[in-house]
């Protein structure tokens, strides 16, 4: 099969399933301009499939916007620096139980089925490949170079005057465009799929982040001129799978050595994941007790990912690979002939940092929710873990419905947070894996769309019920006439 055929083939599958029918949603007026019903911000595997889940809802007035360019949305082409992806490849995700929307029909109308049997994991830049193809075939409205800058509720300016005006309904996204002028996008419901760090941001210890010059160091989420680094010798922090991926890419580049340091005495084994994906876990998690989300998640955060075995045989086989175990920092300064570390283990001397300590989730940490957060209720707002599995980074995540909703600490923040939804990493505590890992988007995605359909199916109740109670178009209209009755 060509990628033509598998094009006309999506087309038809849809066409079966009635896709792109009416939107039953209500259009609302708006002085200030055209209202979308939902807004997506992201452009991502998260943005496009939660996209498509609502255009199979019949919910098609939306938009998605990205800040990247296109075909450069997501981590996969700018700092995503492993060679193949670490789910497995038999893992559905965005195609939504349409087979030829998977990533394996892509595949083999381009490779063949053999090929697909023969491949071990998904290439990285073939799942971006993947992910531009998507976008195309379901012709999803995405508008790029495109940055949210701040959502504006409009009943917030009546709450903060001291006014409660019910179910206005309404965000004002500010936005800065591709020429760099500002505008305003209107929207009923806003969509945050904004990724890994969406939630939050990058981590780097105040320790380096306060000690050292920028020019020394690097997150490994950002760009990095390894071109710079060649014949260098330098440190990566961090015992995930990140931390080798940017070790092996550096030495691939040029790097004359690359030092992992790890605080752990061993690196960890167990993939919690691999067992999540067996064991209905993914898709059932919202049924388990707040107190079990905790206790799973702080359990996951405790184990982490470890390294898949041959992204660290990769790392491991160059010979300017060092790994040091049980060895945290315990500081580092800026020295004439580079930067120097210090362990438990003794100093070193590097000419580059590489930072792989993660994320913090805290909506404080995001500025597009600056008039908002403060309304954002918390894990720590809704359940005191007890001490023995309390943790204060899964403390910080927004508390959300089972839906993704945003939840208020106040019944004043419930208008203000109406129709925000977090589809983001840091949706994790409240629903597990869903926008944060590709095995989690086939089960995340129908829960998302479906509350935002009741939200807007609910915000316009008055009107439907009232519409359903004065319906009176006829459709049935033949008459029974006894004298033509036929005779048996």
């Amino acid at each position: 099969m060509s990628l033509e055929a598998l094009n006309e083939r999506v087309r038809n599958d849809l066409t079966f399933l009635s896709y792109g029918g009416a939107s039953w949603v209500r259009a609302k007026e708006q002085a200030e301009g055209h209202v979308y019903d939902v807004v997506i911000v992201g452009g991502g595997q998260s943005g496009l499939g939660a996209a498509f889940g609502l255009l199979r809802e019949r919910i098609s007035n939306i938009l998605i916007i990205d800040e990247n360019p296109a075909g450069q949305e997501g981590p996969w082409e700018t700092y995503a620096r492993m060679v193949t992806l670490r789910t497995p490849k038999h893992l559905t995700s965005i195609d939504l139980g349409i087979p030829s929307l998977t990533f394996r029909s892509w595949w083999e109308a381009q490779n063949g089925r053999e090929a697909w049997e023969k491949l071990d994991k998904i290439p990285r830049g073939e799942w971006m490949n993947y992910l531009r193809w998507y976008r195309e075939v379901l012709e999803l409205p995405v508008r790029n170079e495109v940055r949210l800058k701040l959502i504006e509720p409009a009943v917030h300016a009546h709450l903060e005057n001291g006014l409660m005006e019910k179910n206005i309904g309404i965000h004002r996204l500010h936005i800065e465009g591709p020429d760099k002028m500002n505008s305003v996008i209107l929207a009923r419901k806003v969509v945050l799929a904004t990724g890994i760090q969406g939630g939050g941001e990058w981590h780097v210890p105040s320790m380096i982040a306060d000690r050292l010059p920028k020019e020394m160091y690097a997150h490994t989420s950002e760009v990095i001129d390894f071109e710079r680094l060649k014949g260098k010798r330098i440190a990566v922090l961090g015992g995930g799978a990140s931390a080798f991926d940017n070790a092996s890419y550096a030495l691939a580049s040029g790097v004359r050595e690359a030092h992992v340091f790890v605080r752990r005495e061993q690196l960890p084994s167990v993939n919690p994941i691999r067992q999540m994906e067996q064991s209905g876990m993914i898709e059932r998690f919202h049924a388990l007790p707040v107190a079990d989300k905790y206790q799973v998640i702080s359990h996951f955060f405790k184990y982490n990912q470890p390294p898949t075995n041959d992204t660290f045989n990769r790392a491991a086989a160059w010979p300017g690979f060092v790994l040091h175990l049980h060895s945290p920092w315990l500081s580092v300064e800026a020295k004439e002939q580079g930067v120097q570390v210090q362990t438990p283990h003794g100093q070193f001397m590097y000419d580059y940092l590489i930072i792989s300590t993660g994320l913090l989730s805290d909506p404080a940490l995001r500025p597009e929710l600056g008039l908002v957060e403060k309304h954002i209720a918390r894990w720590k707002d809704c359940f005191q873990a007890p001490e023995e599995y309390r943790n204060a980074l899964l403390d910080a995540h927004p508390f959300l419905s089972p839906g993704f909703a945003m939840t208020s600490r106040t019944e004043q923040g419930k208008q203000v947070l109406h129709g925000l939804f977090v589809f983001n990493y840091s949706a994790l505590a409240s629903c597990g894996l869903s926008a944060s890992a590709i095995s989690g988007t086939r089960a995340a995605i129908p829960k998302l769309v479906t509350a935002i359909a009741d939200q807007l199916f609910l915000d316009d109740r008055e009107d439907i019920l009232q519409q359903f109670y004065t319906y009176a178009e006829q459709e049935f209209t033949a008459v029974w006439n006894p004298n033509n009755v036929l005779a048996e």
